[in-house]
Formats: C-alpha cells, sequence, structure tokens
C-alpha cells in the first residue's frame, strides 16, 4: 500500500528541488513513487501544476489501444484506420482516467499556498528512510498532510524542520 506524503514550502525553487530530486532518488532506486506533483503560486495569486506521471500513463494506453486496434484492423480489414481509431480511444480514456495522487487535492493545496510557495505530493510505493530523509531535509519544508503513521509523520517532520536531525534520520520510516 502506497503512502500519501504532501509537503510545502516558503518558496518555488526549494519545491522544484525537492522535486527533481525525487527522480534522482527513483534512479537510485531508493525510493519508488505510484505518483508526484509539484503545485506552486505564481506572484499573481496563479496556481500551476506539474506532474510527473499523467502523460506517460496517456501514452501507454493510447499505444496499446493503437496495437489492439491495428490487429483487429488485420483480422477484419482497414488495419491502419483501427488502430488510429482506437489510439485516439486509449489516449481519451487515458486522459480522463485519474491515477495516483487526486487532481482536486493538489488545486485545493495550491491554492492554500502563499504566492510564491510550492507544494510538493509524493505517492510512495517503497522508500528506504535512512537515505530517503537527509536527501528530502536539504529542502526542508512544513508536512502538510500524510498517510502515514503518527510516529512516522512526526519523524518526517522532525527532519525537515530540521528538529532533532540525528534522532529522527535514525528512526525507520516504514514505507511499504
Amino acid at each position: 500500500m502506497s503512502d500519501l506524503i504532501a509537503i510545502t514550502y516558503d518558496d518555488q525553487a526549494s519545491g522544484r528541488s525537492a522535486f527533481e530530486a525525487l527522480s534522482e532518488m527513483q534512479k537510485q532506486q531508493i525510493l519508488t513513487l505510484e505518483d508526484a506533483a509539484l503545485a506552486y503560486k505564481d506572484e499573481k495569486g496563479k496556481v500551476k501544476v506539474k506532474q510527473t506521471l499523467e502523460n506517460q500513463h496517456t501514452g501507454t494506453v493510447a499505444s496499446w489501444g493503437f496495437f489492439w486496434g491495428f490487429l483487429i484492423g488485420l483480422l477484419f480489414g482497414g488495419p491502419l484506420f483501427w488502430g488510429l481509431a482506437t489510439a485516439l480511444l486509449g489516449a481519451i480514456i487515458g486522459k480522463s482516467t485519474d491515477l495516483g495522487i487526486d487532481n482536486k487535492f493538489i488545486k485545493e493545496v495550491g491554492e492554500s499556498l502563499d504566492p510564491g510557495g510550492s507544494a510538493l505530493f509524493m505517492l510512495v510505493a517503497k522508500a528506504t528512510p535512512d537515505k530517503v530523509l537527509p536527501e528530502m531535509e536539504k529542502f526542508g519544508g512544513h508536512v502538510y498532510q500524510t498517510s502515514l503513521s503518527n510516529e512516522d509523520e512526526e519523524n518526517l517532520r522532525k527532519v525537515l524542520e530540521h528538529e532533532n536531525v540525528k534522532e529522527a534520520a535514525g528512526d525507520n520510516l516504514d514505507v511499504e
């Protein structure tokens, strides 16, 4: 089961840096995410959202749609037509299917930010806490909401807010 973690930052730069660090931690296989998003409010008060996996899902569904449509077309005639038609249908379905973090929640948290602030959202499938926590500590932030246990959430809060960092990082943040 995955855990949702939402962290807010007072500035956009910290949020962007933390968002980029997630990709690096995934490459190192110390973190496995089902989804991640960054919301930030510009100086005019407009909320903008950047998501990691939404576009990948749409492309995957469209590709499978094309494959099956092409195959059906070979069997029943008009392979190119059926391939393109089902690819289009797959893209529409992929775009309308919301997997991962709820877009409404992301937008609501984004609206609550002060201008210039940002929020990082993660749907964590697996993490190696003694490696992930020190990386996330670099960016600071404030825990907005999690689905972690109370103890694990408090440990995360301590790390992000630089309170008793060594003590908190030594505890197990069991996210699996």
